[in-house]
């Protein structure tokens, strides 16, 4: 018969080794700071042709979304993205984010069919002061109508897309930060006016950023930001600052796996 100092002792023994196990098995499924955890994408214009070096064929985009749907990826909201860089949230394996830039009305005469037909979500960055207004721009009822299907998370892209490193030559101190925060406050004010959005995540205009339009930005209560960065989203990330692949035509069949496979290959433990 064991008396009890020793029995505690042997429970409290075999209680701590249990703890560390778990703890040592939590350890070797964490993922490290620089493991990729997702990839996120961003297109601009779509059309039966290429225009420019932002439009991608509508053909093409429909490659992406079969290819993605055939190859088990799994689109997530980015806003799921940015809930794993704040609060570890777990992310599914091969993790993709949808973004588009800009507003312009293919996306939706030509990306919001097919968007509905694979039911994947998409986070789409407006620059307000083009809507309604500039002809190769949506309209507000159109963006209604994208807010409609419940698959667009409408989101800001300063006000009329500005070159931060062109206006900080050119303006004073005083004068550059009070127009940053012009330029970020507005989409804000108009975006909530026009759709009854809370915008808190910005795309950074021509993918220009840095410590100070960062702090800025978490002033006025964004919580996170998009880059043209070209490399997966990893543990690490800066939520305001996530990179983003630039999607051209030229990524197409081969060169859009070699892209997935470097940010959304990999299982994401529960943390």
């Amino acid at each position: 018969m064991l008396n009890c100092p020793r029995r505690e002792t042997l429970v409290l023994f075999a209680f701590s080794a249990v703890l560390s196990l778990a703890v040592l098995g939590a350890r070797a499924v964490a993922p490290a700071p620089t493991t990729p955890v997702a990839t996120i994408l961003v297109y601009h214009r779509f059309g039966p042709k290429v225009a420019d070096n932002m439009t991608i064929t509508t053909a093409l985009f429909a490659a992406h979304l079969r290819y993605l749907h055939d190859n088990g990826y799994n689109v997530v909201p980015l806003r799921d993205v940015v809930d794993f860089l704040s609060a570890r949230k777990p992310l599914p394996p091969r993790a993709v984010a949808i973004t588009v830039d800009d507003g312009h009305r293919t996306v939706f005469t030509e990306m919001k069919p097919l968007v509905e037909r694979y039911h994947v979500p998409v986070t789409l960055f407006i620059y307000p002061s083009a809507i309604s207004n500039a002809s190769y721009a949506m309209s507000w009822d159109q963006l209604r109508a994208l807010q409609e299907t419940g698959l667009f998370d409408i989101q800001g892209h300063t006000y009329w897309h500005p070159n931060f490193k062109q206006e900080k030559r050119r303006l004073p101190q005083n004068q550059f930060e009070e127009f940053v925060r012009s330029q970020l406050t507005k989409p804000r004010e108009v975006l909530k006016a026009h759709l009854s959005v809370t915008v808190d995540m910005l795309a950074w205009p021509f993918g220009i950023y840095d410590d100070e339009l960062i702090r800025v930005a978490r002033e006025i209560g964004y919580v996170a930001g998009v880059t043209l960065d070209r490399h997966p989203v990893s543990a690490s990330t800066n939520a305001m600052a996530m990179p983003r692949y630039l999607v051209t035509q030229e990524m197409a069949g081969k060169a859009f796996a070699n892209v997935l496979q470097a940010g959304g290959a990999r299982s994401i433990p529960n943390p």
